[in-house]
């Protein structure tokens, strides 16, 4: 692995969007760049250098590689694909709100990332031709957090938050901290791992308020995510005073492992990143071969209770399609009388009315 990191860190100086740039990074052969670029046709495509970096090309099951790397199956239709998994068209009352629980809203300023995750469940808009709130639409989905008092926290998502400007960022969080029923500002972001140096003085400027608090949510799948650059990002963070949750989603072929899973939320805790979700994955139209059957998740999760301590076990969640929000499916402890232990040794717990 360092020596494709060496390798990439020399032929990979702008992000990765076609199949020649793969190539003159190493990472794949000519009939591979082919299916890349039939990928690319219909889905967004991108590979930063630091991530490249992190991909062996000479191991076929690279977890890093699988994430980000157009894979020909995503052109094949899956039994339950979704074009909207999670209903956000249902629940959009103005454009770039979706309001489907009564006390927050997700926020979405802008369709671009820094990196197009081959699984993302907003793949049929993000990266494309489709662009982000205009001056009016954002005014139009500010009013309607500001007419709509019971919403006490707005999840900027997209796309990634942080792609904004650090000053177009900060007017927004702005605009929402003088909303005086917002008490709670979160973002959902790759960038710390996948652009850390995106993450300078400007940028924890804008993600730094006075009366709202802020929560950051890093996107991580793999503890190889968190490189030297990503960790420095992390712990600037950190120095700010900005809390950081951990998002991750449950891949087969990247994570379905209980070390794995292990690794990276022992990872996330040191950076002092709370495990937050572990998603099962969305009904995203060519995503199945990604997906890890439920009962293999709760498996996973029992698997962990006793290997880890609690601060690092996030809630495996589904989130119901159809837009009917989430809903913890992790493994059941207790059953009747029955408490099952960290072992999945049974032991009797009655106590009479």
């Amino acid at each position: 692995m360092k020596q494709a990191r060496d390798m990439t860190k020399m032929t990979a100086r702008s992000t990765l969007r076609q199949g020649a740039d793969f190539i003159a990074a190493g990472l794949v052969t000519a009939p591979i760049a082919t299916v890349i670029d039939r990928v690319s046709e219909r889905y967004a495509v991108a590979v930063t250098p630091i991530l490249a970096g992190l991909i062996d090309p000479a191991d076929p099951e690279d977890p890093i590689a699988r994430q980000f790397i157009p894979d020909g199956r995503e052109l094949m239709p899956g039994a339950h694909d979704l074009e909207d998994p999670i209903g956000d068209d249902a629940h959009s009352p103005v454009r770039g709100i979706v309001h489907r629980y009564p006390d927050r809203v997700l926020l979405t300023p802008l369709l671009q990332c820094p990196v197009y995750c081959r699984f993302c469940f907003r793949r049929e808009r993000v990266g494309g031709a489709e662009k982000g709130l205009d001056e009016t639409e954002m005014t139009a989905a500010l009013d309607y957090i500001l007419a709509h008092h019971e919403i006490w926290e707005v999840v900027i998502t997209g796309g990634d938050p942080l792609m904004l400007p650090p000053a177009r960022l900060s007017a927004l969080l702005a605009a929402l901290e003088a909303i005086p029923h917002v008490q709670i500002i979160r973002l959902h972001s790759r960038i710390p791992l996948a652009d850390p140096t995106r993450i300078d003085a400007a940028m924890i400027t804008a993600l730094s308020l006075q009366r709202a608090a802020v929560w950051l949510a890093v996107h991580s799948n793999h503890a190889r995510e968190f490189s030297p650059p990503a960790i420095a990002a992390c712990q600037a963070l950190n120095r700010a005073g900005i809390a950081l949750l951990g998002q991750t989603v449950l891949l087969k072929g990247v994570n379905d492992d209980a070390a794995i899973l292990e690794a990276l939320f022992r990872t996330m805790v040191a950076q002092r990143i709370k495990p937050y979700y572990l998603h099962q994955l969305d009904l995203a139209p060519g995503t199945e071969h990604f997906r890890v059957p439920i009962e293999e998740g709760q498996a996973l999760m029992r698997s962990l209770r006793g290997r880890v301590s609690g601060v690092c076990l996030p809630t495996y969640v589904l989130d119901i399609p159809g837009g009917f929000g989430k809903i913890p499916v992790g493994p059941t402890y207790l059953q009747g009388s029955d408490a099952v232990d960290w072992r999945n040794e049974t032991h009797s717990y009655k106590i009479d009315p």
